[in-house]
């Protein structure tokens, strides 16, 4: 039960819902996820700090970026959590925006070196 609570409250800010959402298509570096979510970049890194501490999201180098990406959960429990706030949020408005912006970005020109 420790788990489900700590999980529970991880994912119980807007912002990290957003993350999460964001995720579930592609690997996202902390800059890509700041403009997204129009916010800085030390914000999104808390956020992501927490998902990461909960096994929720994992990251890898890439060259100059750190890429978060979503790990497959083994508990079943936390997968159809995961899977029904996914699909219940597919229509929703802020998701949506989310999504174009994202397919609007490119991390070249948003990233500082």
């Amino acid at each position: 039960m420790d788990h489900i609570e700590k999980f529970l409250k991880a994912i119980s800010d807007k912002n990290r819902i957003r993350i999460i959402k964001l995720l579930e298509n592609n690997p996202m570096c902390v800059c890509e996820l700041a403009a997204i979510l129009e916010t800085t970049q030390p914000n999104v890194s808390k956020h992501l700090k927490k998902l990461k501490n909960i096994g929720i999201i994992g990251s890898e180098q890439n060259g100059f970026w750190t890429n978060y990406f979503l790990i497959q959960q083994d508990n079943l429990n936390l997968k159809i959590i995961l899977n029904n706030i996914s699909n219940f949020l597919k229509n929703d408005k802020v998701i949506k925006e989310d999504l174009k912006k994202y397919l609007k970005i490119d991390r070249k020109d948003i990233c500082r070196k």
